[in-house]
């Protein structure tokens, strides 16, 4: 986390400060966390230099997502005498809607 542009203690000021609330239990989302170097990218963008590079993803090399593609994300953190995160969290990416006809 040393490399957010906001502190935990900020985050919570900006999004409260306008008067959203924030209950205890609440579960706080950073965005993207990077480092400086290629090991520490946080990104899919980022590991593929923008689509310059490819990435080994499975047993497949890629720059991007694909239609059709499922995304599956997970998160827990075990701490002294509590666990917080959250379930299964996915998407599948769609074909982009045609809205040729649309005008």
């Amino acid at each position: 986390m040393k490399y957010l542009y906001y502190s935990v203690s900020q985050t919570i000021a900006h999004h409260t400060v306008t008067g959203c609330n924030l209950n205890t239990g609440d579960l706080l989302g950073s965005g993207t966390i990077s480092a400086p170097e290629k090991s520490g990218f946080g990104s899919m963008v980022e590991l593929c230099w923008g689509g310059k590079e490819v990435i080994k993803v499975g047993d497949e090399e890629r720059k991007f997502l694909l239609d059709g593609d499922e995304v599956n994300m997970t998160g827990i953190c075990y701490g002294d005498g509590y666990t917080i995160g959250f379930g299964d969290c996915r998407g599948k990416i769609l074909p982009a809607k045609d809205d040729s006809n649309f005008f």
